[in-house]
Order: structure tokens, then sequence, then C-alpha cells
């Protein structure tokens, strides 16, 4: 098990294919000198995809590759599975982490002008699946992407709750990985730095 501040993600899952753990960081803001931390977060990739489709930055450091922008586009775009785990470190009602992801998701569109009335729609019916859920620690919430479709499939479970299915139906609030998973702006900086690492260090195989 890779170990994430505490929380123990599997080095690889299986889902229609196995896929490897290449990506994992934490969301955390800083107050007063105060760091909390809000959720743990690992990305699972296919990894012969990924040395297919991104040749092109084949021998660059992972410094340079979590700062380009086209990178993470050739990344998204590339035709396989995805799949995000976040497990909750601290406790936050569900209406609060549906209204963050919603707003963030929804900044990033409007700032590209791909903004449209499917996408509002989209992301009302994911802010209302978190609407009745309370993240308690270790929650888990899920967001899978199929290699056959652009939508995201969401899950989220507790101890005490089976797993339950969100719908999210919205192929432009799935196009960045730095920008599903997470809390108060869904990025986490650690988690951008360890995905392009690990794939920094897979292409100068």
């Amino acid at each position: 098990m890779v170990m994430v501040d505490g929380v123990p993600f599997a080095p690889e899952i299986t889902m229609t294919k196995p896929l490897a753990l290449l990506g994992h960081g934490i969301t955390d803001i800083e107050i007063h000198f105060l760091q909390i931390k809000y959720n743990a977060i690992g990305i699972y990739l296919e990894k012969e995809k990924i040395v297919d489709h991104l040749g092109n930055w084949k021998g660059k450091k992972g410094t340079l590759l979590a700062e380009d922008d086209s990178f993470f586009e050739a990344l998204v775009s590339a035709p396989m599975e995805k799949y995000f785990k976040v497990v909750v470190i601290k406790e936050i009602k569900g209406s609060q982490y549906g209204v963050q992801l919603e707003s963030s998701v929804r900044d990033r569109l409007v700032a590209v002008d791909r903004y449209e009335e499917e996408e509002e729609e989209a992301l009302e019916k994911i802010a209302e699946f978190f609407q009745t859920k309370y993240f308690k620690k270790d929650s888990v919430i899920t967001f899978y992407f199929p290699v056959a479709s652009c939508t995201a499939e969401i899950t989220f479970a507790t101890e005490e709750k089976r797993s339950e299915n969100g719908g999210g139906k919205c192929q432009r609030c799935a196009d960045d990985p730095k920008m599903v998973p997470g809390g108060s702006r869904a990025v986490s900086p650690t988690t951008v730095k360890s995905l392009a690492d690990n794939i920094g260090a897979l292409l100068s195989q």
C-alpha cells in the first residue's frame, strides 16, 4: 500500500483494465501558519497508454511537466481509463464540498469560454448529489472516467453506508485532472507534482 498522509492507497486497481497509482497528494489550506488537511487523493491511470500518447514529452522532468498546460491537456484527452479516489481527512458537509466543486469547475470553464447550459445542468446535478451527504473522516469519493465515455461516474461511500452512485454527465467538467478532485479550490499541488514526477519517470524509461 502507498500511504498518503496516513491514508492507504492500493498501488494498482482494476476497472476494465489494471490502473496504476501515478499521482497522489492532499488538499489543504494554511491559516495563521496552521496547516489544515481536507482530503487525500489518488489518481489511477493506464501506464501503457501514458507512454503511447505522451511521447512528445519524453525526457522532460516532472518540474517542467507540472507547469505545462499542454501536457495535462494531452493527458486528459488520451483515450484511457482514469480513476480518481478522494479520501476525507477532515469532516465536512457534502453540501459544502458540492458547492466548492461546482464553483471551481464552473470558474475554470467560464475562463476558457466553455460553460454552457449543458455544463450548468451537469454541475447542478453533481452538487445535488452531494447535498444530503456528510463526509465523515475516511469517507471515500471516486470519479471514474471510462475509456468509451467522456462523462464521469461519481460514487460516495462511508463505513456505515455502501457506495452510492451519482450522475456526472458533463464531458467538459472532467477535462482536467487538476480540477476534479479536491476541496476548496479542487486543486492539489502535491498531487499535480506527484503525477508529473511519476509520468516523467515513466516517459524517461
